[in-house]
């Protein structure tokens, strides 16, 4: 047995990993559950996703790489030697498809009606246009096919040339890394904090403008923003590793801290417009008015939430669910440009 693989006993590592496994399992399942539940996706930048995804399955092969010695040990350690040896890349898997997992929610539960382009029909008579739906898919369902096949072939293909090399560069000392491979797991950790630092941009850019929390789970984020330290520590920690391998994690939880703080100022200005987290009324008089029913039950309050709100929900048409729109049907087009201009100001 060479020197690699005798084994070392690390218990507060080993705890530390143990309970941010434990953790990260547990701050996913709010986000997963609050897809599942409200049945849609609505509020999620695909980019954001894809980035995210692409990012963890970077960081997860690199650590694969620095520690694939290690991983080459479980043939001659007993199970419970291998499973506290590798933990840290079980982490890091972990925690790549924990994220996965949202990006296949967020394809099952994209909204409907946002899916295809909408046409206004006019009647030639008093009543308002008809609204149709056509077979067109809209561009924010377009990219986000375009992206999940982007997110899919770049995990093949990475894996495929992280195991080509490991499997074809050997090094002439066994306690050392080829160049090629050193090169190869150096360029996964640094796209991987490429990816992490990009990752929240677009959801940050996109929540703002939506000025609603949609599915995003504050309770996921308030475990995890300050769980990235932890993380990190917990990933610096185990032999093989270096900022590589660890610093995709520092730039992550920086920036989810800054949608945390976000959306908890959206949350809070929600309540104050009455509206729930995909601004549909809440109706107060109602026992279960609290519950999160989704855009479908309704069309969003254009009016209320500004025009950013807009962009995303024209063309749905008005039922006696969106009080905050009835009200204004009776006042003249100038009289609602200024309110919508206004309105946003007036609102903070």
């Amino acid at each position: 047995m060479s020197d690699t693989c005798i084994p070392h006993h690390d218990y507060a590592t080993n705890l530390l990993t143990g309970l941010l496994c434990l953790g990260l399992t547990i701050s996913y399942l709010p986000q997963h559950w609050r897809i599942f539940a409200a049945k849609s996706s609505e509020g999620f930048s695909p980019w954001f996703l894809l980035l995210g995804s692409t990012s963890s399955a970077s960081g997860m092969l690199n650590i694969i790489v620095m520690q694939w010695s290690i991983i080459k040990c479980c043939r001659v350690l007993s199970i419970g030697s291998c499973v506290e040896s590798i933990a840290g890349v079980f982490q890091l898997t972990l925690q790549w498809f924990l994220f996965t997992v949202i990006l296949v929610l967020y394809m099952l539960y994209y909204p409907s009606h946002l899916k295809y382009t909408g046409l206004d029909v006019d009647l030639h008579d008093n009543r308002p246009p008809h609204h149709m739906k056509t077979p067109v898919r809209s561009e924010g369902w377009r990219l986000s096919i375009i992206l999940s096949w982007v997110v899919f072939i770049h995990i093949a293909l990475i894996t495929f040339v992280t195991f080509f090399l490991l499997s074809t560069s050997p090094s002439p000392d066994p306690n050392q890394r080829s160049p090629q491979i050193s090169l190869w797991a150096t360029f996964l950790g640094v796209s991987s904090a490429v990816l992490a630092a990009m990752q929240y941009a677009p959801q940050l850019v996109h929540t703002y403008r939506l000025k609603l929390v949609g599915a995003l789970s504050i309770k996921m984020m308030l475990i995890q923003s300050p769980g990235a330290v932890f993380m990190v520590l917990s990933i610096a920690l185990r032999p093989g590793t270096n900022w590589t391998t660890w610093i995709p994690y520092a730039v992550a939880g920086l920036m989810q801290g800054s949608l945390l703080i976000m959306c908890l100022f959206w949350h809070a200005r929600q309540h104050r417009l009455g509206v729930d987290d995909f601004g549909n009324p809440l109706i107060t008089s109602e026992p279960n008015s609290s519950i999160i029913r989704g855009p479908e039950s309704a069309a969003h309050i254009e009016d209320a939430l500004g025009d950013d709100v807009g962009s995303d929900v024209r063309g749905v048409e008005a039922d006696e669910d969106t009080p905050l729109l009835a009200k204004r049907q009776n006042e003249g087009e100038d009289e609602m440009r200024k309110k919508r201009r206004f309105g946003w100001l007036r609102r903070h």
